[in-house]
This record gives C-alpha cells, structure tokens and sequence, in this order.
C-alpha cells in the first residue's frame, strides 16, 4: 500500500467536508448571495489601504526546494493519495462551486467563505516546505493538475480565484532563496492566508510572455518596474504578487511586489469568463523594489510559463469534462420527432468527438506533468499540452453549446458559461501552477 504523506494526511482530515450535511452546517450553500465585488470600477485605484506588512527575513544557506520522486514510469493510474484529494475535492467543486457559480459570477467574486474553506484543503500548503509549516514531501506537477481538473468541474472562475494564492506559494517555493522563502511562506502556511497573484499577462495584441513589455530598470540596489498587466486574479484584494518583466540586459523575469509599494494601482477588468475570479488591471509606475525582490533567473521563469500552462490545461480539463457530461445527458433527454436527439447520427458523432478530444487533452497534459514530476525536459510536452487545452478545450464548448441549440445560448444552462470560461486557457498566462 502506498505511504501517506503529510498532505493526503491533512487532506484525509477534511474528507467530509463535502458531505451535504456539513456544508449546511458550514451555511456555505447560501453564502453566494452575500458575495461583494471588491474590483475597482472607476480607473486605476490604489490596492487595498489594510495590508499586512511581511517581515524579512535574513535567511541563510540555500533554500529548500520541493522535492520530487521519480518513479521512471509513466502511469495514468492516480496513487492512493492522489485518489483520496480529488474524491474530496470533486465533492466539494460539486456540492459548492457548481450549485454557487452563477451567483459568483453575476458578483465578479468568489465568496471569503468558499476562498476560506479551500484554504482548509491545503491548497497553499501543498508546495511548501514542511519546516515552514506546508505539507511537501514530494512535490508533483501530475498532484496539480488533477487538483485543477477536479476544481474546475465545479467552476472555473471559483477554482482560479481559490488556486491563485497557491500559485505565489509555489514559485517562492520552488525559486525563491531562502531568505525569500521565510519571509514570505509563513504567510501562506496560516490561518490568514493572503489574496496573492502571478501576473504574467498583459493587454497587447498577440502579448507573448516571452516578450514582455513591462520593464525593470535597475536602480541604484534595486530595481524600477514600469508597465501594465492584465487578468490578475483577485487583484484589489491581492497583499503580494509576482510581477513579471522583462529586465534590460537580462530577459523575461519575476519579481516579488507587495502590494503596498508606492506607484501599484488597479482598475477592474471586465472579462468575457471567469468572472467570479475578480479580474483586474495592474498598473505599474515607477514601483521600486529592493535587489533581492528578483525570483529565480530566466530559466525559471521560462519553467514557470511551462507549469502555469500545465494548470491551465488542468483547468481546461475539468471544464470539458462538465461540458460532456452535460451533453450527454441533455442529448438523451431532449426528445425530438418522438426520439431522443441521441438517436441522430450528427449529434452522436459530435458527441463522441468531443470525448475523444477531452481523452487526447488529459493524456498529452498528464505526460507533460508526468515528465516534470521526473525531472526531464518538459517544454515539447508543455506546448502540446497548451496547444490542445486551448484549441480542444475551445471545441469542446463550441459543440457544447451547438448540441444544446437554442438553449446552449441563454444561461438558464451553464454550458454558455463554460464556453467563455474555456476560452481563457489559450489567452491567459500566469496566474495559476502546478
């Protein structure tokens, strides 16, 4: 039998959290209604005026980075433990994300009870080192996605705004220096756990995150970072981000921001999906941050763009799979002519389609995680995978909405929502990790 590690055990814990009975206990089936939107509507504004101020810390010797665990083989059986977290977390995307998604996104926020109660999940936790105070043991790109594919099949939107805090928790963790790692993790591995961004994006026609139009000048012992960003999760709230930028003489690279640096603004940025992630715009001017702000070198960064298309092909994942699911069953149902529409050949090929494309999605993403987990070069896989999430993940929502006809376009169904929510797997970048 295969041995527990302190995440599926603190995962085991909350396995019935998502029972019926204790989500009314917790009052969170109704919670979607008191949601508030915490974007700004009127331009760019100052972030939020209560932050927290971290303390730095020193840190000495080299930092510890997650570890890894590689088997050699790649196996599309989910261990024992990996099992155990997507049980419980489908549950929960079931029996909270999907029943309060419509409610989120009519508000453009996911609700502080649903955020506070994936923090009790471990999702911050599961990348940082157990000496301060996370769950790694072994870190797995392959854990990530299944826990993304698991969130997302109850709503995307929801799943991005409770995974972006984990995503900053992950990159510090994995290349931050250990001074870096014990001034911010601690955050993350509390009661408290801070709203946190990746911002990779940017609002430019055909914006690569290869090259970026952010800059970062240095600055007598430090550096200035000047430029505008676009899609970051939760950005009015958000206490830390990492900014990337392209440093003159260096490259694309990120930095550590907190929020209460002088010259960060934002604005809302109203989005065609994943609303119930509170997108905003973040604006940069002449924000000064201290030498060591700087996270990892270009390499990482370019590891970082791979394993944030990774969670987003997971996120794609579990979209598709609510997607098909949901046709199946209308298609069955629908009864036309005296039949159901199930019968007709144009709809049972285009629904067969649709699995095989949602079956080639998971495979070529999960190899691509499974090469990472090994510790082998990814980067083939990671684009395969980015390619067919945001190509397939499109196709899947189009026939989606095509096989429900007229009602594919209202949203007294939510396949229209799925649709625009997967169209933001081949636009976006950053954001979330695995």
């Amino acid at each position: 039998m295969a041995r527990k590690d302190p995440m599926a055990l603190g995962l085991a814990a909350l396995n019935k959290l998502a029972g019926a009975k204790t989500l009314d206990k917790l009052g969170i089936r109704g919670v979607t209604e008191k949601a508030v939107y915490h974007g700004t509507k009127n331009g760019f504004a100052a972030i939020g005026t209560a932050q927290r101020t971290f303390k730095k810390a020193k840190g000495s010797g080299n930092a510890e980075r997650p570890a890894t665990n590689p088997t050699g083989v790649f196996d599309l059986n989910p261990t024992e433990d990996q099992q155990m977290m997507v049980e419980v977390i489908s549950d929960f995307a079931t029996e909270v994300l999907r029943p309060g998604a419509e409610a989120a996104e009519k508000v453009n926020a996911t609700p502080a009870e649903v955020l506070a109660q994936t923090a009790e999940f471990g999702l911050t936790l599961i990348n940082i080192p157990e000496n301060l105070g996370g769950l790694d043991a072994e870190r797995s790109a392959t854990t990530g996605v299944l826990v993304n594919e698991a969130l997302a099949e109850g709503d995307m939107g929801q799943a991005v705004a409770c995974l972006a805090p984990a995503a900053v928790a992950t990159a510090i963790s994995l290349w931050g220096t250990a001074a870096q790692q014990e001034t911010y993790l601690p955050a993350f591995a509390s009661d408290d756990i801070p709203a946190a961004a990746l911002v990779v994006s940017e609002p430019h026609m055909l914006a690569d995150p290869f090259e970026l139009k952010t800059t970062a000048k240095r600055s007598g012992d430090g550096f200035v970072l000047n430029g505008l960003k676009s899609g970051v999760i939760r950005g009015a709230e958000a206490e830390l981000f990492i900014v990337a930028a392209d440093l003159e003489g260096t490259g694309p690279s990120m930095f550590i921001v907190e929020a209460k640096s002088e010259g960060l603004s934002v604005a809302d940025d109203p989005s065609m999906g994943l609303r119930a992630a509170s997108l905003t715009r973040l604006k940069l001017e002449d924000v000064q941050v201290p030498a060591d702000a700087i996270l990892g070198s270009t390499d990482d960064y370019r590891e970082m763009i791979r394993l944030s298309r990774l969670a987003w092909a997971g996120l794609a994942l579990g979209t598709g799979k609510a997607v098909l699911n949901y046709v199946k069953e209308y298609v069955n149902t629908r009864i036309a002519f005296g039949e159901p529409i199930s019968y007709r050949q144009a709809v049972a090929f285009t629904v067969a389609d649709m699995a095989t494309e949602l079956e080639g999605m998971r495979l070529v993403t999960l190899r691509a995680a499974s090469r990472a987990d090994q510790g082998s070069d990814f980067a083939r896989e990671a684009s395969l995978a980015r390619n067919f999430a945001g190509r397939y993940g499109m196709q899947i929502g189009t026939d989606g909405v095509q096989m429900l006809g007229g009602h594919g376009f209202v949203k007294e169904h939510p396949v229209e929502r799925w649709y625009r929510d997967l169209r933001a797997v081949g636009v976006l970048e950053g954001g979330v990790l695995v």
